[in-house]
């Protein structure tokens, strides 16, 4: 199990070192609806990194994943949707380094995704789909805390941020639950008190309500709506994305919209009818 190749998620073994548009041009934002002034309802100010896409190539076997996509990321909350296949995913990953480009560059607050992915990986936390690929302890406190202590954090303070992460998400009672005994969507719910316990600047989500009932979506989409920190998510569920600041639809591996929700996600169910 690889619970290192994310130090985003959990530290990356010493040995492993770190190892997106119409055209040519980055995609314009509508000026006519500036995003809306949030404020996160806790004592933490909100906080967003600057990611950005430089003429960013991604060919895999043979085939192009993202084509010279031009972006820059600096909104608190943004969407990426797109059919299976579109390259959304591609592009979160690239982020942080999972997916190497083949052309051009992507930078995060000038750090550069590749040159510097542990730099960048320490400030930029991803939740995967599959909770499994990142959960390797048995009990749900041993799990958070494996991913604290090797962050140099000592026994208090991992205790603490232990609690308060898993009390974030309305989990505080499943600190010495097995995972085992968890559901799908508990597991989620761990696996992204894990990230947030680390204290990421930015959140990368890859689908993460694809295996949440009601309830649990319900309850994210409320810690998406109040958490300080940054948050892209790649996502099927549009209503989760009715609110963001932006949202980016991908296709054949460009951005062929990137707008106030309400307008791109238009274009979305038109082009995917």
């Amino acid at each position: 199990m690889e619970r290192g190749c994310l130090t985003l998620v959990r530290p990356l073994p010493k040995q492993s070192p770190p190892l997106l548009t119409r055209g040519r041009r980055e995609v314009e934002m509508s000026p006519s609806e500036p995003p809306d002034d949030r404020r996160a309802t806790n004592d933490r100010p909100m906080v967003a990194q600057t990611i950005v896409f430089s003429e960013v190539d991604v060919v895999r076997e043979g085939r192009s994943a993202l084509e010279a996509v031009s972006l820059t990321l600096a909104e608190h909350r943004i969407g990426i949707v797109g059919l299976n296949g579109s390259g959304k995913s591609t592009l979160l990953k690239a982020i942080v380094g999972l997916v190497r480009p083949t052309g051009g560059r992507i930078t995060v607050d000038g750090r550069d995704a590749i040159a510097e992915a542990r730099a960048v990986r320490a400030t930029t936390g991803f939740l995967f789909q599959d909770p499994d690929n990142q959960i390797v302890f048995p009990i749900v406190a041993e799990d958070l805390a494996f991913g604290l202590k090797n962050h140099g954090f000592d026994r208090r303070e991992t205790a603490a941020r232990v609690a308060a992460a898993l009390d974030r998400l309305g989990i505080g009672g499943f600190a010495k639950r097995r995972i085992h005994e968890l559901s799908g969507g508990e597991k989620q719910l761990v696996a992204l008190a894990g990230v947030l316990a680390l204290g990421p600047k930015t959140v990368l989500f890859d689908e993460p309500t694809s295996q949440l009932d009601l309830r649990n979506r319900n309850r994210l989409e409320d810690v998406l709506r109040v958490m300080p920190e940054q948050a892209i998510v790649v996502a099927h569920d549009l209503e989760l994305l009715a609110d963001f600041d932006r949202v980016i639809v991908m296709e054949a591996g460009r951005v062929v919209a990137d707008d106030r929700p309400a307008r791109a996600l238009a274009v979305y169910r038109e082009r995917a009818a």
